[in-house]
């Protein structure tokens, strides 16, 4: 009988046993499975050199529905010489809509809201309130970007918010400039002209890419902010912190993996920008 009752405490211990050991091999699966999916995704840490801060953010309102077409001009069109015509549909997407979030407090936010950025050449960016209107470009042939913008010039970055195309203006177009649309493309976008204020605490760097993404293991920017040199592995606006008083200078490079310039127009350009008291 005792020997029973041992047999039977001894297969009761064995099996609460096996059970606890079950219960931590869950609980430390689950646990890194957590791990993972937390250190998989888009890091938001900072990278400081030289007293200049850079910091990705992923965290901004989302409108994974906006869309936007451009209408006119069509696509290898040729439009009159002078002022041309832009007609733009967009859906689930508000202009001149103020962005929630915490970024609209942090920095420069235009006072008219969202709206579009077109950008002809990667030239600086003109910004757009309404679906139509006008815009001065110079006779020949052009590589016209457009894409939906928050309120505080932070572009959305999926493919329906979005278009590259090449038009002409003028007749007598001069040579054409042969660009791919299919390439792989930088296009700049902010920081742009000159802030004041708390808004020089904190600036933002954006950037638009056509065709490709940025990874650790592929395609990079190289951003060169002041002299200091940083490599960008994702696609996402950064904070730039520490800047000094006066005129900043900023250079995108759209880099392959082993450090070299990925061919196309607009894949290396330089701005200036600057902060005032």
């Amino acid at each position: 009988m005792k020997a029973s009752a041992l047999l039977l405490s001894s297969a009761l211990l064995l099996g609460l046993a096996a059970c606890d050991t079950a219960k931590q091999q869950t609980e430390s699966a689950a646990t890194q499975s957590t791990i993972e999916t937390v250190t998989t995704g888009p890091s938001t840490a900072s990278m400081e050199k030289n007293g200049i801060r850079l910091t990705p953010f992923n965290d901004s309102p989302r409108y994974p529905e906006a869309q936007m077409q451009l209408k006119t001009p069509a696509p290898n069109s040729t439009s009159p010489s002078g002022a041309v015509a832009f007609d733009y549909d967009i859906t689930n997407f508000q202009l001149t809509k103020m962005t929630g979030g915490m970024h609209a407090g942090e920095m420069a936010n235009s006072e008219k809201g969202q709206h579009i950025h077109n950008i002809v050449d990667n030239e600086p960016y003109t910004a757009h309130y309404t679906t139509e209107f006008t815009k001065n470009i110079a006779d020949g042939q052009h590589v016209i970007l457009s894409f939906l913008s928050r309120s505080y010039h932070e572009s959305l970055k999926h493919r329906g918010a979005y278009d590259l195309r090449v038009i002409n203006v003028g007749q007598a177009a001069p040579q054409p400039r042969n660009f791919d649309v299919k390439g792989q493309h930088l296009f700049y976008s902010r920081p742009k002209d000159t802030y004041s204020g708390n808004d020089t605490k904190r600036v933002m760097l954006d950037f638009y890419l056509v065709n490709t993404t940025l990874t650790p293991e592929g395609n990079k920017v190289r951003a060169t902010i002041n002299g200091t040199e940083f490599v960008l592995e994702q696609w996402a606006p950064y904070m730039m912190e520490g800047l000094p008083t006066g005129q900043n200078t900023v250079k995108l490079e759209l880099i392959d993996n082993s450090g070299n310039l990925i061919p196309g127009p607009f894949n290396s350009v330089t701005r200036t920008f600057t902060l005032q008291p």
